[in-house]
């Protein structure tokens, strides 16, 4: 039986929409991004005379605005790793695989789905939060019209959708929410950021996925003071979108060679 790529979309639109937990993951990134973003610019904005003189110099309004993604983008971690997940830990990818037989259908399917819904859901995220965060600044802010600020605020919705669709790369190898949360958060929430600030291993670290897109959010290169990368933008952004394809094709992979 061979079934229709616009079938295969109409299905997994229905799976995501139906479960609730992918639902309340997309949720709690726009309200947590948006929210802690909105308090450290309040910080920040407050405490500006006190920083460093090379931290004013390069202070980034439009990366201000974008502080609280280092929270927000758990939640994105979730909602990826849920949508492949939880037909594993439910059963129902016997099922969901019986109905499309052709393994490259249905995940083609399922990531087109699941990413362009992260996408929407981040554009939302990052234009509320940097309105949200220029308000707060005041007479620092800065306005969209400005150059590569439309860049940065685009590029942070286009970080959260590839970073979603990292996680249903990995949650794909391994099959379990359990396994891929353990790995993904713990590494994006702990390890890439403590790598990033040792010197002996900093040079390694920016080449990591989440240090390398979220470069794409910045407007002023070596923003507060720090490194300046040897890449810009959109090399950066091109660099985790590497590691995200690698993440896919060993998730396809190995949806071809093993059961369901």
């Amino acid at each position: 039986m061979t079934v229709s790529f616009s079938a295969a979309l109409r299905s997994e639109w229905t799976k995501i929409r139906t479960v609730a937990s992918t639902t309340w993951s997309l949720a709690c990134a726009v309200v947590v991004t948006a929210g802690i973003s909105a308090l450290l610019c309040v910080f920040i904005n407050n405490s500006f005379e006190g920083m460093k003189p090379e931290e004013k110099a390069t202070f980034d309004p439009t990366l201000t605005s974008f502080a609280g993604m280092n929270l927000g983008q758990l939640a994105v971690i979730v909602f990826g790793v849920l949508v492949v997940s939880t037909e594993y830990s439910s059963g129902m990818i016997r099922t969901s695989l019986a109905a499309v037989p052709r393994r490259e259908t249905f995940l083609a399917a399922k990531l087109l789905v699941a990413t362009s819904l992260a996408l929407v859901v981040g554009l939302v995220t990052s234009f509320l939060s940097f309105f949200l965060g220029q308000a707060i600044l005041g007479e620092r802010s800065i306005a969209i019209t400005e150059p590569n600020v439309l860049r940065a605020v685009i590029g942070a919705g286009l970080y959260m959708a590839m970073l979603a669709l990292f996680s249903m790369g990995v949650a794909t190898m391994l099959r379990s929410s359990v396994m891929s949360l353990g790995i993904l958060m713990p590494f994006f929430f702990l390890v890439s950021n403590i790598l990033g600030i040792v010197p002996a291993t900093r040079k390694v670290a920016q080449y990591f996925p989440d240090q390398a897109g979220s470069k794409i959010m910045q407007v002023v290169p070596g923003a507060m003071g720090s490194e300046v990368p040897p890449y810009g933008p959109w090399g950066g952004f091109g660099i985790m979108a590497l590691w995200t394809l690698a993440a896919v094709l060993g998730g396809y992979l190995l949806l071809k060679k093993r059961d369901a």
